[in-house]
C-alpha cells in the first residue's frame, strides 16, 4: 500500500491547536487530506483566554467531530513570560538576540501537550497528531525542532499499547520546513480565516494584538512577504 492510500485509510486525526496561524493552517491541511478532525487545545495558565476564543471559532468554522480544552496549571511551574510575571518583551532586534532562547518559551509544553494528544489519539483510534512547530520563521523554542519531532514520535511507538502493537503512530508537522509567507500562502489558499485567529502574546483586555511581541512581529512579517492583507486587530 502507498504512502497516500494509508493516509487516505487513516481517517482520524488529532490536531493541536493553539488559535493561531499555524495551527490553524495546519488544520486545515489535515481537514483537505480528508481526516475527521479532533480539535485539542489547552488552558494551561497562559496570560489571557484570546487564544481559546480564537479556538473555539476555528473549530467551529472547520467542523471538527470533537473540541477539546484540557485544564492543567503550568503557572505552578513558572519560568516563562507567558505563564509567570516576566514581562513579554517587545520590538526586539532578531540580530542582537542571537541564538538565546527567548522567555516566551514555556518549559516542555510542546512535550506535555503532545503527550496528551497522544494519549487521546489512542483512546479514540487515530494514528495521526498534527501540530503547528516551525523551524524557519519561529521563536528558537527548542520544541519545534524537526529532532524533538523525531525523537518523540520514536517515544510515542514505544510508550503505547497501539505502537507496540503495530498500529504507528505519526507526528504529522507540515509546516516545519516553510517560512511565515509560505504558511499564509497555503492558507489562503485552502481557504483558512486569518481573521478569526490569534497569535499575540499580550493581548490587551478586548483581544487586540500588541504588534510588539515576537508572535506579533513575525505575523507581521509573514503576511507583508505573503503579499497579503493583514486582517488582525492590533492596539
Amino acid at each position: 500500500m502507498s504512502d497516500e492510500e494509508d493516509m487516505q485509510k487513516m481517517k482520524k486525526a488529532v490536531v493541536l491547536s493553539s488559535g493561531g496561524l499555524d495551527s490553524t493552517t495546519v488544520m486545515a491541511i489535515a481537514k483537505s487530506r480528508g481526516y475527521d478532525i479532533y480539535s485539542l487545545s489547552f488552558r494551561y495558565g497562559q496570560r489571557h483566554c484570546a487564544e481559546l476564543e480564537a479556538a473555539r471559532k476555528i473549530a467551529e468554522q472547520m467542523q471538527v467531530v470533537q473540541h477539546l480544552v484540557m485544564d492543567m496549571d503550568m503557572k505552578l511551574i513558572g519560568g516563562s513570560a507567558l505563564t509567570d510575571s516576566i514581562a513579554v518583551p517587545k520590538d526586539w532586534d532578531e540580530k542582537e538576540r542571537g541564538d538565546d532562547i527567548p522567555v516566551t518559551y514555556v518549559p516542555a509544553r510542546n512535550t506535555i501537550f503532545l503527550s496528551y494528544a497522544l494519549g487521546w489519539a489512542e483512546v479514540i483510534g487515530a494514528t495521526d497528531i498534527f501540530i503547528g512547530v516551525n523551524a524557519v520563521d519561529y521563536s528558537g523554542y527548542p520544541d519545534c525542532r524537526p529532532e524533538f519531532i523525531a525523537a518523540f514520535e520514536k517515544m510515542a511507538n514505544l510508550a503505547t499499547k497501539a505502537g507496540v502493537q503495530g498500529q504507528k503512530i505519526r507526528i504529522q508537522t507540515p509546516l516545519i520546513q516553510l517560512s511565515k509567507a509560505e504558511i499564509i500562502r497555503k492558507g489562503t489558499a485552502l481557504g483558512v480565516d486569518y481573521g478569526l485567529t490569534h497569535s499575540c502574546y499580550d493581548p490587551s483586555d478586548d483581544g487586540r494584538a500588541c504588534g510588539h511581541c515576537d508572535s506579533c512581529i513575525l505575523r507581521k512579517k509573514g503576511f507583508a512577504e505573503a503579499g497579503a492583507p493583514d486582517p488582525t486587530r492590533y492596539q
